[in-house]
């Protein structure tokens, strides 16, 4: 068919679709109402296939072709700062691509409705066209002002926000070039004209201390101060326990108690008793008992779901609660007397446990430990250390070896432990980086984690079978296809996975782990086995949690700084009470679904908020040392580069079009970079020495080059 007849007969089609077709219909069914014959149905459906892909029809799952609004999806419009962008549609596990030129005006987080033009075929994503911007994702954004003459333009931070918005004369607040300004959209443009704003705050000048940090603070919408309200709440809370429901608790007081953080901690929520008898350890995970303060439907309830979580940023700590409750009187502070709600558990010494208690108490904290301290007691045997807490030593030592049961009992059922290193990052007083090294995790740390796990574990399965409305912290099964993926891939290292009818059990991917401990591709399989996995969430089904094998699995620990553990706080009081009448169970189910969903959301942007801190500081860091040359290991490749991570896990990228000596090609098979002449090879895990030559602070990226002699 001649491009002339095509074009024509693609008018006709589209015309008959949007004119009569009221009900979408197969490609036969179209034949059959135009009369075309059998000979040629090949030619009507190359016109059919062309219009898809120009989105000017769309065609359903079912294969029925229509109008493009009858058969669209609605979805969540992603951007990227080159142009294309994704749309992810919830319930589906794989997003839709978006060329730049069948954008259509949309922005980042826009809700649009799109068509599919392209299915997903030869390990290509599907793509699609945005017909329609359903509503609008983004009212404020954050930015650098630049004045213009009489006007001015705010340059977005957020590289997906394609778009400078315009600023006219009088909506500035008086901003000058450089402040870092909160801007409201009035106007979003078109394809042809800027967004329109105007400024309602400035956070400060670029090169004023902590603009930077609280600007992506501000970026990510996360509550930084609390109303007058809400303070006129907390004002109103004692400072020391009123003493009055002490007879109703059990009382801990006389026992030995401590609390193990970090040095910089102020929030202590959790505190440990631990003592043997007879073969059997009584363990006591005693947490602040916040709900006796927190009451809900209150001004500060409903703030502190609004803010779901605590964030904490490398300068600060943006908290759920005001200081009062959090660093006072729900803090279990050394010395005083507080409020608890514990989970004392018996474990036998195989580990496991044999019986609970989850009841209110009172407690008065013996020791506020650090984990430093009690690694110097427990691994390193330091005699000044053991000597100034003498009287705790032998507790210190039964807690290692109650956490290494549990452990061990835990490693035996599959669970799977990533051991990534961690970032500290220290700063001046004008907020500069001065320092960055790997944060590790030590006895004393996974000793707390280990007890931690436990009293989730064990609060979770108690309530799931009291058949009572709770929030737990599930973590699905991952993906078929991605496994199949990820053991396709490890092939070429030597390693396997075997999934039992399309199901992998978590013990194979801790075998996996164990496997490839201390070899050169170990950072960047365990990187691919985690991407594999499904992200943890809040929910009020307790479907279990695959990453620790176990079946039932909650958030109980941290209720000054998690509003999940704080929920189920006040469903575990209500109900040692008897207070879970059918009128309060039907309160709670009509309301944890939200609390779920807000929770697992708010989560999330605390999560991208203090990781966009962290990649901002080690810009900065590096932005110092442009020149300097450092060691480092591959610790990825792609097809645009080698990814080099230096021992202080700071991360850093060689482009392709940096690499000396030779052209390059990316092996994907073998993951390797090859030169053209195959006598260059670069690999995952092998050393090299770079050159920082690169560092932006407003991408947070760092550059290297090779220094090969």
């Amino acid at each position: 068919m001649d491009k002339a007849s095509f074009d024509k007969r693609k008018k006709v089609i589209n015309d008959l679709i949007h004119d009569k077709m009221y009900v979408p219909m197969k490609a036969k069914e179209i034949a059959m109402l135009l009369n075309v014959s059998k000979e040629d149905r090949a030619d009507l459906q190359e016109v059919l296939d062309a219009l898809v892909k120009e989105g000017k029809i769309g065609l359903s799952k079912k294969g029925k072709y229509g109008r493009a609004e009858n058969t669209s999806v609605v979805g969540t419009f992603q951007s990227t700062s080159k142009g294309f962008g994704f749309v992810v549609i919830e319930g589906e596990e794989d997003d839709v691509y978006i060329a730049e030129k069948d954008i259509n005006g949309a922005l980042h987080n826009d809700t649009v409705a799109i068509v599919i033009t392209s299915e997903k075929q030869d390990g290509r994503r599907r793509e699609g066209k945005i017909i329609r911007i359903v509503e609008r994702g983004t009212s404020t954004v954050v930015g650098t002002y630049e004045k213009n003459g009489a006007y001015g333009f705010v340059v977005p931070d957020n590289a997906r926000f394609s778009k400078d918005i315009f600023i006219s004369k009088g909506d500035s607040m008086g901003a000058v070039t450089g402040h870092k300004v909160v801007v409201e959209i009035k106007n979003y443009g078109d394809d042809n004209h800027n967004p329109e704003g105007i400024v309602t705050s400035i956070i400060g000048h670029i090169n004023d201390p902590g603009t930077d940090i609280m600007s992506i603070v501000a970026g990510y919408e996360i509550p930084t101060d609390f109303s007058d309200e809400i303070m006129e709440y907390v004002a109103n809370i004692p400072d020391t326990i009123d003493g009055e429901d002490i007879a109703n608790r059990k009382d801990c007081r006389d026992w030995q108690t401590v609390t193990i953080d970090g040095e910089d901690a102020k929030d202590l929520d959790d505190a440990i008793t631990l003592t043997k008898e007879d073969g059997k350890y009584t363990l006591g995970v005693h947490i602040a008992d916040v709900t006796h303060y927190v009451k809900e439907r209150s001004v500060l309830d409903k703030e502190a779901l609004e803010r779901g979580t605590s964030v904490y940023l490398v300068d600060r700590v943006i908290p759920m609660l005001p200081h009062k409750l959090c660093n006072g009187i729900c803090s279990l502070n050394q010395g005083v007397d507080r409020y608890a709600l514990s989970c004392i558990m018996t474990i036998d010494e195989k580990g496991n446990i044999v019986d609970h208690e989850i009841c209110e108490t009172v407690l008065n904290v013996d020791r506020r430990m650090t984990y430093t301290a009690v690694k110097k007691i427990i691994e390193d045997n330091d005699p000044a250390t053991i000597a100034e807490y003498e009287e705790l030593v032998p507790m210190f030592r039964l807690m290692d070896e109650l956490a290494t049961i549990l452990r061990e009992k835990r490693h035996g059922r599959g669970s799977i432990d990533f051991d990534f290193h961690e970032s500290k990052i220290l700063l001046d007083e004008k907020g500069i980086p001065t320092d960055i090294k790997a944060y590790e995790r030590n006895t004393a740390t996974r000793i707390i984690e280990d007890f931690m796990l436990a009293a989730n574990e064990t609060v979770a399965e108690d309530y799931f079978w009291q058949s009572v409305p709770f929030v737990y912290r599930t973590h699905d099964n991952p993906d078929p296809e991605k496994i199949q993926s990820l053991g396709t891939f490890i092939n070429n290292f030597g390693y396997s996975l075997k999934p039992v009818k399309d199901e992998i059990h978590p013990k194979e991917l801790q075998k996996l782990l164990e496997s490839i401990a201390g070899t050169e591709e170990e950072s960047l399989l365990s990187r691919l086995t985690l991407r594999s996995m499904k992200r943890a969430q809040y929910s009020t089904e307790c479907t279990g949690h695959f990453g620790l094998a176990a079946k039932y699995y909650t958030h109980f620990t941290s209720p000054i700084r998690r509003y999940p553990d704080l929920q189920i706080h006040r469903i575990i009081k209500e109900s040692l009470h008897g207070g879970l009448t059918e009128k309060r169970m039907k309160h709670y189910n009509d309301i944890l679904t939200e609390v779920a969903k807000q929770s697992s959301t708010t989560e999330r942007r605390a999560d991208e908020a203090e990781r966009e801190v962290e990649k901002l500081k080690k810009a900065e860091y590096m932005s110092y040392r442009i020149g300097q040359i450092f060691d480092g290991v591959i610790s990825s490749i792609t097809a645009w580069g080698l990814y080099i991570e230096l021992p202080n896990t700071i991360e850093g990228l060689v482009h392709v079009n940096n690499l000396e000596g030779d052209y390059f090609t990316y092996d994907e098979k073998n993951y390797e970079m090859i030169s053209s002449t195959g006598q260059i090879v670069y690999k995952l895990g092998q050393r090299v020495k770079v050159k920082c030559i690169a560092a932006d602070t407003q991408l947070r990226t760092i550059d290297f080059k090779l220094v090969t002699k």
